[in-house]
């Protein structure tokens, strides 16, 4: 349900200006999620009925929406399974439904990617693979490769997403150290046709980075694997070092005669997400400027560039005209150094808050699409013109939790934590900042 939203000529400073701009910031979020949901996304891309049998297997936080989406809508007979994340789940019919864990790799997602290749096994040339591919699925088929033990993939795991390597390069060393990614669960499907419906969550949407290509070749190798895990100083267990100096981790490329005809088809992408956005934006009288939806980096790093550009907006009207409404997509970085949980949008928004101290007429939303930022339970946040005064009355020092990777701590205590439990689809970041007005000519303002 839609909720109501200020219109643009609406003062900063009025009282009811902050509820209102966070009901807008909401209103454009769940645009963007509303805009993802397989139910509504998935259904035109259904193919005609094949000669055989419909088998449909799928893998990320979506699938299990995808997989109801698609029992719903198919005429005729299916059967399969997917998995997604805990708590994801959808009921299905037909499809079998499977939870593991995320981000951290477990040993019932190892068990269903075993059964997704068993799934797969004998198949004819009149058959057809639906394969149902949504981000999270990386870690939720940790099926390691000959000689790796799902200890190896989930150190390795953990290791990468501390390290500040983008998903694009996680995904590479991941795809070299599987036995089902980097197209060898379309491999396994062989002599069957392969279509696949994916939900964009990376950057690029490169579909060999969406859950690390399991039904796509990849083009990466593993040399390539080699030299960014020397970049990120990540530790690797001596075996899956082996595996990659040797070659043996090594994906199918385009064109390997083991691959099956496969077709690739985008039902959702983070452009879209932030489109549907800026159209709630726009009705309720707003200029809107999307800045881009591909948008990697350091959370921090990224929060200091769009910290500029707003104060450029703000104080000087340049490349834009308050009031006007920012928005931003992609997938940012944490490099843990903390003792906090992380969090790449609550990151991005504590280091927004930093860099515009209380800039006034800014209002924010950060948030991932799929409900969890990092590893807790919380989408994202709030930010207000107010932010940084309110945290110092309750003592909190905005830097010092910053430095602390504690952006959860921070907004959870100020109460602007935003809480929508499993969305079951997966775009990625959102971000959204609203400027109502020009800012006063001043060059600092008064939050310490």
């Amino acid at each position: 349900m839609a909720h109501a939203s200020a219109p643009a000529a609406q003062p900063a400073d009025t009282p009811t200006a902050g509820p209102a701009l966070r009901a807008l910031l909401r209103d454009m979020f769940d645009a963007a999620v509303a805009a993802a949901q397989p139910e509504r996304c998935l259904p035109p891309h259904l193919p005609a009925p094949p000669r055989g049998r419909l088998v449909v297997i799928g893998a990320g936080k979506a699938s299990a929406a995808m997989a109801q989406a698609v029992e719903r809508h198919w005429p005729g007979p299916l059967s399969g399974l997917v998995v997604t994340r805990y708590g994801y789940g959808a009921p299905c019919e037909r499809i079998e439904v499977v939870e593991a864990a995320h981000p951290v790799p477990d040993a019932a997602g190892q068990a269903a990617a075993q059964r997704l290749l068993q799934t797969v096994q004998g198949l004819s040339a009149d058959d057809l693979v639906l394969c149902l591919i949504s981000g999270g699925g990386s870690a939720l088929l940790p099926l390691p490769a000959p000689g790796l033990s799902l200890a190896d993939l989930q150190g390795l795991n953990q290791a990468l997403l501390a390290s500040g390597a983008s998903i694009s390069e996680m995904n590479c060393v991941r795809r070299h150290l599987s036995a089902v990614q980097g197209g060898r669960l379309a491999a396994a499907c062989a002599p069957a046709r392969v279509l696949n419906l994916l939900l964009s969550d990376v950057p690029g949407d490169d579909p060999a980075d969406i859950a690390s290509g399991p039904t796509v070749p990849d083009a990466s190798t593993c040399a390539d694997a080699l030299a960014l895990l020397r970049r990120y100083r990540v530790p690797v267990p001596p075996a899956a070092w082996a595996l990659l100096e040797s070659g043996a981790g090594e994906t199918l490329k385009p064109g390997d005669p083991r691959l099956p005809p496969i077709e690739t088809r985008f039902i959702a992408t983070p452009q879209a997400s932030l489109e549907a956005a800026a159209a709630v934006a726009r009705r309720a009288g707003w200029p809107v400027h999307i800045l881009g939806d591909a948008i990697e980096g350091e959370s921090r790093e990224v929060a200091r560039t769009l910290a500029g550009l707003t104060r450029q907006v703000a104080l000087r009207g340049q490349p834009f005209t308050p009031p006007c409404v920012l928005l931003s997509g992609g997938e940012t970085t944490v490099s843990l150094r903390g003792q906090g949980q992380g969090g790449r949008n609550v990151e991005f928004l504590l280091a927004l808050a930093v860099a515009l101290q209380g800039l006034p007429g800014v209002h924010a939303l950060a948030a991932d699409t799929d409900g969890v930022d990092g590893q807790a339970e919380i989408a994202g946040a709030f930010l207000a013109p107010d932010t940084l005064a309110r945290a110092w009355a309750l003592g909190l020092h905005p830097r010092q939790r910053l430095d602390d990777n504690d952006g959860h701590g921070f907004f959870g205590a100020l109460g602007d934590a935003l809480v929508t439990g499993p969305t079951r689809t997966n775009v990625n970041d959102f971000r959204a900042i609203v400027l109502t007005e020009p800012a006063p000519e001043r060059s600092t303002f008064p939050c310490p």
